[in-house]
């Protein structure tokens, strides 16, 4: 293992955190004696090229600070390398930090958990998503709430950190549910009218939101949580339930295993770790193994 790791950070993560927190991190893994190198990146894409560089190069880790963009993005640069990652957690979501009990918005405890890890050998294997050539380590989402992600993101700056809650009132006032067209791995396709088709690797978005709460990120398959067609009363009732993930019993929501899924649906966007795949249809493929993630010792994880 080389003794040099490659930072790549986000600088706009969690409203400015990313860049700060790159220091903190980067102090710990030197004080454990590493050589440290940062990638910034002038945009997303430009930041993916250089991970990949430093991942082609041997760097002996790619540590992703940010939130779950970020993460994604290492994990495209990662995904089927022997290379491992780690997570310096400090965006607005950090689901894929809270899958695996990782420090979240605690740059120097990430720091030091992915030094000990490098020198234990303290390695999970983990499967990703994947859709086309991009992968995902926490959730694909379609529906009501990428209908909310959709909307919020057209809104002006002004909105700010209450563009979400006003999102999810105008989508209230004017969603209904969407007619799918679902296949769960080679079989037939189903015609649903869901409220929500939630594809999970893990178990959950949105910052702690557990839409999937029985996915397991090691099992091979997704957790495909339908919520299916429902009044708005009942989407208000079963909303809420979702932070604990007590609304898998509800009647309304049925829960799928599945390797692959394909989602057919006019007007709806898919996301992935919060961030965009382009309009439905997509399919997804869980791959088996597909990335190493520096872990904690205990193996304390979430899903």
């Amino acid at each position: 293992m080389t003794s040099e790791i490659t930072l790549v950070v986000n600088p706009t993560a969690g409203s400015g955190r990313g860049a700060h927190a790159a220091q903190p991190a980067a102090s710990a893994l030197r004080e454990a004696g590493f050589s440290v190198r940062t990638v910034l990146g002038e945009d997303a894409a430009d930041a993916l090229r250089r991970a990949r560089e430093a991942v082609a190069g041997g760097t002996g880790a790619l540590i992703a600070v940010g939130g779950d963009g970020v993460v994604s993005l290492a994990l495209s640069a990662l995904a089927r390398t022997a290379t491992p990652l780690g997570v310096v957690a400090v965006g607005s979501g950090n689901d894929f930090a809270r899958a695996l009990g990782l420090p979240v918005r605690d740059p120097a405890a990430a720091g030091r958990l992915a030094a000990r890890a490098l020198k234990e050998g303290t390695v999970r294997t983990l499967d990703l998503g994947r859709v086309g050539d991009r992968w995902f380590g926490t959730v694909l989402a379609s529906g009501f709430d990428s209908r909310v992600n959709d909307r919020a993101n057209r809104m002006p700056p002004g909105a700010g950190r209450f563009r979400y809650d006003l999102a999810i009132l105008a989508e209230l006032a004017s969603f209904a549910p969407v007619p799918y067209r679902v296949r769960f791995d080679d079989g037939e396709e189903r015609e649903i009218r869901a409220t929500v088709v939630a594809v999970g690797n893990t178990t959950s978005y949105g910052g702690g939101m557990r839409i999937c709460a029985g996915a397991v990120v090691d099992d091979g398959l997704f957790d495909v949580t339908v919520v299916g067609e429902c009044s708005r009363s009942t989407l208000l009732r079963v909303f809420p339930k979702v932070y604990r993930g007590t609304h898998l019993s509800h009647p309304a929501v049925t829960v799928y295993r599945a390797r692959s899924v394909e989602l057919r649906a006019a007007g709806v966007t898919a996301y992935a770790d919060g961030e965009s795949l382009g309009a439905l249809p997509v399919r997804a493929v869980c791959v088996p193994g597909a990335v190493r993630v520096l872990a904690r010792g205990d193996r304390k994880s979430h899903g």
